[in-house]
């Protein structure tokens, strides 16, 4: 991707062996071990199943305990990043942004962020999608998980 030119449209990140390879092997494998549990129910089946299940929790808490700490990440650049380039006003504000809306913010180019940051205040807007849609001058992330 980092070949490419990003923007809105094209900034959401797919891993394929990640998620339609290990995510579907996962999946079947909880369906095997299920399958198997109700065809023979055994000591063996049960940990199979458990094991299945386990799986399938790692599976989901890796990506989102990964996606946590980024957000972490973002937050203290964008607040580094705020503190040198909004105007006074909005300096003594930047506590007042949510993680979500400098995930959103993050992608704004630096002339373009404090007239947006000061409309994602004025406006309260929440969501990172709304906040990404307003970008005109957008900054790629080829870096994130």
């Amino acid at each position: 991707m980092a070949d490419q030119q990003q923007n809105f449209e094209n900034h959401t990140r797919f891993v394929p062996s990640y998620q339609f390879v290990a995510g579907p092997i996962f999946l079947l494998n909880l369906a095997w071990a299920t399958f198997g549990l109700f065809n023979e129910f055994s000591f063996e089946s049960t940990i199979r199943l458990l094991v299945a299940i386990a799986l399938i929790i790692l599976f989901i808490f890796a990506r989102l305990f990964a996606l946590k700490v980024q957000d972490r990440v973002i937050r203290l650049e964008m607040r580094l990043r705020m503190r040198e380039l909004l105007p006074g006003d909005l300096q003594e504000r930047v506590n007042d942004f949510t993680p979500t809306q400098m995930v959103g913010l993050r992608f704004a180019s630096d002339a373009e962020l404090p007239a947006l940051a000061r409309k994602v205040l004025e406006d309260n807007i929440t969501a990172a999608t709304p906040i990404k849609e307003l970008v005109n001058d957008w900054q790629g992330d080829h870096l994130r998980v």
